[in-house]
C-alpha cells in the first residue's frame, strides 16, 4: 500500500539529490548572470519592466540588477538577499558577495558528487572562512594617524569603486567630489546630509559639490530674491483656507452678505496664523504644502521669504540642515526651533531656478549636482555615487584598507591552500576547494577584460609566493602590476563582508535537502 499524502494535490516537493541539484543550479545561475559586470571592464545590463510605461534601467550595480529580477528559485532568493543586505551595510561588493557565494557552491556540487558529507565540507568552508580573513587582517594597512596619506587612501577607494562604474572615465573628478562630502561629516555614517541633485544637461564633467543645501523650488512672484542672515521656520501646516471650499462643507446663508462675512472671517483666521508665524521673528518660510495667495502676499509685505511645497524629503533634510525643526503649531514662539543660514539666495542649474542655502548651521551638509546626457545616465550616475559614499563613509569609522585588482583573493587563497596541506581528513578537500574559489574573482576580472585569465592567474600565484608583493591584475595593460604604484586599494570592511556574508550564504544552502513548495490557493466558486 502507497504512503498516504500528507500534502495537497498541487504541492510539490522535492527531495535530495534533486532538492541540491535544483538550488545548486538556481544559484549558479543567478552568479553566472553578474559575472559579465565583475571588475573594471564590467559590462551593462538593461533591465526592461513589464508595467506602464516600460521603464528601461541601465546599471551593472549587482544589487540593483537583482532587485529588479523575479525569481522562483529559491537558494537563488538567498543570494539576492545577501547582495541587498551588502548594499545596506558597506553599498560596494554587491556583484563579488554573489560570485563568490556561485563559486562556493560550483565547487561544493564536485565535492557532494564524489560523495563527501554537506556537513563535512561545511566545517571545512568554516575553517577556510577564518584562515582567509586573519590572513587579511595580517596585511591590511591603517593610515588614520596621518591624514594626508589616509585621504590619499579614501581617494585610492573611492576611484578604485567608481573604476567598474558609468562615472569611470572622470573617476579623479568624482573621487574628489565623494570624498570631500564624505570628510565633511566628520565620521558619522548618516548619508542624508549629503543631497544629490539629477539635473539633465551637460556632460558628466559638468557636476559639482556645493557647500550648503540646494532646494528644487523657485522664489515666489514679490519676495526677496536674496536673504543674509536667514531665520528659518521649516513647517508642516495648511495655508490654503483663506477661501471657503465649497466642496464638501454645507452652509446655509440666506443671502450672499452672509457668504461674504464668512469669507472674512476665514481671511481674519489666516491672517492671524500669519501674524503668529511671522511674530517668530523669521525672514524664511518653509510650508511643505500649499500656500495661497492671501498669506502668500502677507507674506511679502512683511519681507518673508515664503516657499510653498517643498517635497517632504526636501524640508526634513532642511530641517536637519539648519538645525531647525518642523513646526505645525505656532501658539508658542520661544518653543520653536528656527533654522539658521548665512545667505538664500537663487542660482540657475542649466534651465532650472533653484534656492540655494550657503552657511548652513550643520556644517556637515553639502548637495552634489549631478549632470548628465539623459535620466538614464544620471539614475546610474546617482547609483555609482552612492556606492561609493557609503564605502568612504564606512572607511571613515574603520580605517584599515588593502589592494584591490585580486590581491586580497590571492592573499586568502594562498594561506588557505597552506591550511588545506595541514588538515587531515576529508575536510582538506573542501578547503582546497574554497581556495580554488577565492580565485574565481581575479579569473573574472581577467576574463572580463578579455585577459588569458589561465596565464594570469598563474603568474600571480608565482609572484604571491615570494613574500612581500603587492602583484595584482592591471586591467589596462593586461598584465601583473604592483598594486600600490597603480593606487588601487579597497576597505578591509567591503572585503571581509563580502568573504563572510557568501560563505554563510554557501553553507545555507548546502545544508537543503528538500524543498517544498505550497500549492496554489484556488479562487473558490461563488456560484
Amino acid at each position: 500500500m502507497g504512503i498516504e499524502k500528507i500534502f495537497k494535490d498541487e504541492a510539490m516537493e522535492e527531495k535530495g539529490e534533486r532538492a541540491r541539484m535544483a538550488s545548486f543550479i538556481g544559484a549558479m545561475a543567478i552568479a553566472d548572470l553578474l559575472k559579465t559586470t565583475l571588475g573594471p571592464k564590467g559590462m551593462d545590463k538593461i533591465l526592461q519592466s513589464t508595467g506602464r510605461g516600460r521603464n528601461v534601467t541601465v546599471t551593472n550595480d549587482g544589487a540593483t540588477i537583482l532587485k529588479s529580477l523575479h525569481i522562483d528559485n529559491p537558494a537563488a532568493k538567498v543570494l539576492v538577499d545577501i547582495s541587498k543586505v551588502q548594499d545596506d551595510e558597506v553599498g560596494d561588493g554587491t556583484t563579488s558577495v554573489v560570485v563568490l557565494a556561485g563559486e562556493l557552491l560550483r565547487e561544493a556540487e564536485k565535492l557532494i558528487n564524489a560523495k563527501i558529507h554537506p556537513m563535512t565540507i561545511i566545517s571545512g568552508y568554516r575553517m577556510s572562512a577564518e584562515c582567509a580573513r586573519d590572513a587579511l587582517l595580517k596585511k591590511v594597512v591603517d593610515n588614520k594617524e596621518n591624514s594626508e596619506k589616509f585621504k590619499a587612501d579614501l581617494m585610492n577607494i573611492a576611484m578604485t569603486t567608481l573604476s567598474s562604474k558609468i562615472l569611470s572615465q572622470d573617476k579623479e573628478h568624482f573621487a574628489k567630489l565623494t570624498v570631500d562630502a564624505v570628510l565633511r561629516l566628520k565620521g558619522s555614517t548618516n548619508l542624508e546630509a549629503i543631497q544629490i541633485i539629477k539635473k539633465p544637461g551637460g556632460s558628466l564633467k559638468d557636476s559639482f559639490l556645493d557647500e550648503g543645501f540646494i532646494l528644487d523650488k523657485k522664489i515666489g512672484v514679490g519676495q526677496p530674491k536674496r536673504i543674509e542672515n536667514a531665520k528659518i521656520l521649516v513647517a508642516n501646516t495648511a495655508m490654503d483656507t483663506d477661501k471657503v471650499k465649497i466642496y464638501g462643507a454645507r452652509v446655509r446663508a440666506d443671502s450672499m452678505s452672509k457668504v461674504a462675512q464668512i469669507e472674512s472671517a476665514e481671511k481674519e483666521k489666516m491672517k492671524e496664523k500669519v501674524q503668529k508665524i511671522i511674530g517668530h521673528g523669521i525672514n524664511c518660510f518653509v510650508n511643505r504644502q500649499l500656500i495661497y495667495n492671501f498669506p502668500e502676499e502677507l507674506f511679502a509685505d512683511a519681507g518673508i521669504l515664503a516657499i510653498e511645497h517643498a517635497d517632504f524629503d526636501g524640508i526634513e533634510r532642511l530641517a536637519l540642515v539648519t538645525g531647525g525643526e518642523i513646526a505645525s503649531t505656532f501658539d508658542n514662539p520661544e518653543s520653536v526651533k528656527l533654522g539658521h543660514c548665512k545667505l538664500i539666495e537663487e542660482i540657475m542649474i542649466g534651465e532650472d531656478k533653484l534656492i540655494h542655502f550657503s552657511g548652513v548651521e550643520m556644517g556637515q551638509a553639502c548637495t552634489i549636482v549631478l549632470r548628465g546626457a539623459s535620466f538614464h545616465v544620471l539614475d546610474e550616475a546617482e547609483r555609482s555615487l552612492h556606492d561609493a559614499l557609503c564605502v568612504l563613509s564606512q572607511t571613515v569609522n574603520d580605517s584599515r584598507v588593502l589592494f584591490g585588482g585580486g590581491w586580497p583573493e590571492m592573499v586568502m587563497a594562498k594561506d588557505v591552500d597552506e591550511l588545506a596541506r595541514r588538515t587531515p581528513g576529508k575536510k582538506s578537500h573542501a578547503i582546497e576547494a574554497f581556495s580554488r574559489a577565492l580565485l574565481a574573482i581575479p579569473t573574472t576580472i581577467a576574463d572580463n577584460a578579455g585577459l588569458d585569465s589561465a596565464e594570469l592567474i598563474s603568474q600571480l600565484r608565482a609572484e604571491h609566493h615570494k613574500e612581500q608583493t603587492n602583484a595584482g591584475i592591471d586591467v589596462i595593460t593586461g598584465m601583473v602590476g604592483d598594486m600600490e604604484k597603480l593606487g588601487i586599494s579597497e576597505a578591509f570592511k567591503v572585503k571581509q563582508a563580502v568573504l563572510l556574508s557568501a560563505t554563510e550564504a554557501a553553507e545555507m544552502i548546502l545544508r537543503v535537502d528538500e524543498i517544498i513548495t505550497c500549492a496554489p490557493r484556488k479562487r473558490e466558486d461563488r456560484m
